[in-house]
């Protein structure tokens, strides 16, 4: 039998349906966030996320992880996760400060595509395989969290209808920086669990999630707080080194 093989099966098509709906949630997040519906906004591009995380892993279960795929996921990396939270932090909070807050919006993106193209030619020069280690700078899903810390925490509050325009374009061009540098952030794919710690490590993640249902946005802020300080550990790395 030729492999890989001609005709696949509908099973064999969900990792590149998953990216596909990735792209749609994206795309419908800049829609509604258009028309001032911010907190859907952000969750669909928290939906993103999970199906980014989603979709590698499933292609590389079933085996049929290739070029086509790994394509359309650098696509809708850089939809979800350069284009739309940029655009709905514009919407929500920059939209009067015009050339400012849109110069703000246009770094961050450039960063972004600059951010996914340097990891592209990575994986090219490395046989295809994703650094295996740590990633060298910020990358794109772990920039788009921390970008939309501000909305996290004022949907967590509920005082403030929007952030500081400062402090949005600030973070903006912080976390844009952040992306396109060299410093070593931490990659969650070289985590691996002992067989005895995996009973602890599901209800973790069992607690975690009932949290996020709970109280999702104080615990969205406090998991992204939990992962600038993985940064900047990062950063603390590399200027000892």
């Amino acid at each position: 039998m030729p492999w890989p093989p001609r005709d696949l099966s509908p099973i064999q098509l969900l990792p590149n349906l998953l990216t596909v709906l990735a792209i749609c949630a994206g795309l419908s997040a800049i829609r509604f966030a258009s028309a001032g519906n911010y907190v859907l906004a952000v969750q669909l591009v928290l939906i993103a996320c999970v199906l980014d995380m989603l979709d590698g892993r499933l292609a590389r279960a079933l085996g049929v992880d290739g070029t086509l795929g790994a394509e359309l996921d650098s696509l809708a990396d850089f939809l979800n996760f350069g284009v739309a939270p940029p655009l709905i932090l514009y919407f929500w909070a920059l939209g009067e400060t015009r050339s400012l807050g849109w110069l703000a919006v246009l770094f961050y993106t450039i960063c972004c595509v600059l951010r996914l193209a340097r990891f592209n030619m990575q994986v090219h020069g490395n046989g295809g395989a994703a650094p295996a280690e740590h990633f060298t700078g910020l990358p794109s899903p772990g920039g788009a969290m921390i970008v939309l810390l501000p909305m996290f925490v004022s949907f967590a509050l509920l005082e403030r209808p929007t952030a500081p325009v400062g402090i949005v374009v600030t973070t903006l061009v912080i976390v844009g920086t952040l992306m396109i540098s060299r410093i070593p952030v931490p990659s969650f794919k070289t985590i691996r669990i002992r067989r005895e710690n995996a009973g602890f490590f599901l209800l973790a993640g069992a607690l975690l999630g009932a949290a996020v249902l709970t109280f999702a946005w104080i615990t969205l802020v406090a998991l992204t707080l939990t992962y600038l300080g993985l940064v900047a550990w990062g950063l603390i790395r590399r200027n000892r080194a």
